[in-house]
């Protein structure tokens, strides 16, 4: 593990992980690239091996893994964030953020990592960055190799609808002005810290006040990925999908995966495809740890895994209808002028009700 100057901050990522083994290498070889210094990573459920993946990981010095059996109240996400307000590696971060195997970390100034970010917006205490939806493409089946090189045509960079394409992430101060750790932003502020806070959103631009104690989205109807962007790969291939389906959400029992939510965040409409010609910059931290045997081994396994547990779930009629109705959809359709200033304005009214 490369060394760390004494200055730099530490800066953790948090991580949920279930039969997500075949993403593994490649979304912390990036992460520790761009600047995450420390990973706090949970497993539940696992049948891919990646828990014992990360065993192994943890054994290399990587990150800390903790596994998280259910049953939970709330899913193992919320629980898994429950677990980590009291770790160590939290109490000795100077930043935090709760981050998915989906999701990359974007970063478009200076060198791209997050010492560059921070010298951007030196008096930052959060930094929400937006998602970036990534649509499927037209691509069917997993490939093993990394998901930012695959997927290169995402949502415009400005837009007032699907009202997710503006939600983000926060990466933010561990300063004790928050009590609790969150899937998208910290929660329980501290009220006598909120006149302290600076909130800027990912093109640098101050964020109101409202967001230190709430909300969930960026501003509607601007880009918001000038500096930084948090890219994500909700959808991934068809088969993928289908696994991503089997699998459930990690927040909550509710709401599975179906048609509506593919639909949704099936946007193709632009090419960016930044992160994919800067991917080759975490190669050596990635050859690295394929060149490990026991860890490439178990990602053999896990890529093997997805195979086999896909063609399973075929034999069902269900889960075939599901993969016929993927094919047929398509690429979705962006709201017209009209239909998106009503959106607009119906999810503004939205706003100030949700917190994370």
């Amino acid at each position: 593990m490369t060394a760390r100057p004494e200055a730099a901050p530490r800066v953790l990522a948090i991580l949920t992980v279930r039969n997500e083994g075949a993403f593994l290498i490649d979304w912390l070889a990036w992460h520790r690239h761009a600047g995450f210094t420390d990973f706090l990573v949970f497993s539940n459920d696992c049948d891919d091996g990646s828990d014992l993946m990360l065993d192994r990981l943890a054994d290399l010095g990587w990150l800390a893994h903790l596994r998280n059996p259910g049953p939970w109240k709330e899913g193992p996400q919320w629980a898994a964030l429950k677990s980590a307000e009291t770790h160590p590696l939290r109490r000795a971060a100077d930043w935090i953020m709760a981050l998915d195997i989906d999701e990359f970390v974007t970063i478009h100034t200076g060198d791209g990592t997050l010492s560059a970010l921070f010298a951007a917006l030196p008096e930052a205490t959060a930094l929400p960055l937006t998602w970036r939806l990534y649509g499927n493409g037209g691509a069917y089946g997993h490939e093993d190799r990394p998901v930012p090189e695959r997927f290169v045509r995402a949502a415009p960079a400005v837009m007032g609808w699907p009202w997710r394409a503006a939600m983000f992430k926060t990466l933010f101060r561990n300063d004790g002005s928050y009590g609790r750790l969150g899937v998208h932003r910290p929660r329980k502020p501290d009220p006598a810290r909120l006149s302290g806070q600076r909130w800027f959103d990912g093109s640098g631009r101050e964020l109101p006040a409202a967001y230190h104690s709430g909300r969930l989205f960026s501003p509607y109807g601007q880009d918001n990925y000038r500096l930084a962007q948090l890219n994500h790969y909700a959808l991934g291939s068809m088969q993928d999908y289908v696994l991503k389906s089997d699998r459930g959400r990690a927040n909550r029992a509710a709401s599975g995966f179906d048609l509506s939510y593919w639909v949704e965040r099936n946007l193709t409409q632009e090419t960016d495809s930044r992160l994919a010609a800067r991917f080759a910059g975490c190669a050596p931290l990635r050859d690295r740890l394929r060149a490990d045997p026991v860890l490439a081994g178990l990602h053999r396994r896990a890529v093997g895994w997805r195979q086999e547990r896909f063609a399973a779930l075929m034999a069902d009629e269900a889960w075939r209808a599901l993969l016929g109705r993927l094919m047929m959809a398509g690429e979705s359709r962006l709201p017209d002028a009209a239909e998106q200033r009503l959106l607009m304005d119906l999810a503004a009214g939205q706003q100030s009700g949700r917190s994370g």
